[in-house]
């Protein structure tokens, strides 16, 4: 009786223990999984919109990823980084400008936390169109561009927001370097965009007559060469597009690499983006 008793132990505690082990073994797979669906969350400026889903197509293709390993939201940039202050989990943020990755990076040095900070870096460069798909520009010149601008009395045009959108500040440094943003503005006929993508949206469904935009968005959607022109490099401030990983995400360290590879500078060059150096 007593070796049946024995047994009957015995059977329970090697139950127990291969129950145990199994929990453990779940746990530890659990985790395991957690880890490797890890989802990679990117703040990307709005001028992006075209390029960008490109770019993560073929990154994922490279590391054999899932469509759902991969979200970003397209904004503003000074939008972007006010969600970013404000604690909005992202691993990357994409800018179109250069100076609020370097007050992120200075804002988090001074913060002295244990956050991972990593140096801001150039990724793109981008290029400055007017467009328009109620006016011809066959025989516009910049010279010839002020005159249309100040002939045409009931000519709206739209920028993006130069208080939070790089491409409108360059939009409007170009404006008064061609002297005539003051006056435009005092007869209300500058439109305001909250950001590119809007501005794109206002000359292209003919809301306003001409529309300050990005070159590589009239690429995306094959835009006539009559539809716009784009601007001499020279005549407006350089948008040089930084971004900052703000996460100790070993994919977002990853993924910023890819970005500034060859493959990946390749996508930028082909949607009308210019070099960078």
């Amino acid at each position: 009786m007593g070796r049946l008793i024995l047994a009957a132990s015995t059977a329970v505690i090697v139950l127990l223990s291969a129950c145990t082990q199994e929990k453990s073994v779940d746990i530890e797979s659990a985790t395991n999984s957690s880890e490797s669906t890890q989802t990679l969350r990117i703040a990307a400026a709005a001028n992006l919109s075209d390029v960008l889903p490109s770019i993560i197509d073929a990154y994922q293709a490279d590391k054999n990823l899932a469509e759902s390993d991969i979200e970003v939201t397209y904004s503003s940039s000074g939008k972007l980084y006010a969600q970013i202050i404000a604690g909005a989990p992202y691993d990357i943020f994409l800018s179109a400008n250069q100076e609020f990755p370097a007050k992120l990076a200075k804002e988090k040095e001074g913060s002295h936390s244990n956050e991972i900070t990593y140096p801001p870096f150039t990724y793109a460069q981008g290029q400055l169109a007017l467009y328009s798909v109620t006016k011809s520009f066959n025989e516009l010149n910049i010279g010839s561009l002020a005159d249309a601008f100040t002939n045409d009395a009931t000519a709206k045009i739209t920028i993006a927001n130069p208080e939070l959108a790089p491409y409108g500040a360059s939009a409007k440094a170009f404006l008064e370097s061609q002297n005539i943003y003051e006056s435009l503005s005092k007869q209300k006929r500058i439109i305001q965009a909250e950001n590119i993508s809007q501005a794109f949206q206002y000359a292209h469904t003919a809301s306003v007559d001409y529309g300050f935009v990005a070159q590589s968005q009239l690429i995306a959607i094959k835009a006539k060469p009559e539809q716009f022109m784009t601007l001499n490099p020279d005549t407006y401030p350089a948008i040089l597009q930084d971004g900052i990983v703000i996460s100790d995400s070993d994919m977002a360290v990853d993924f910023t690499d890819y970005l500034r590879s060859t493959a990946g500078q390749q996508h930028f060059l082909q949607a009308g983006y210019l070099p960078v150096h």
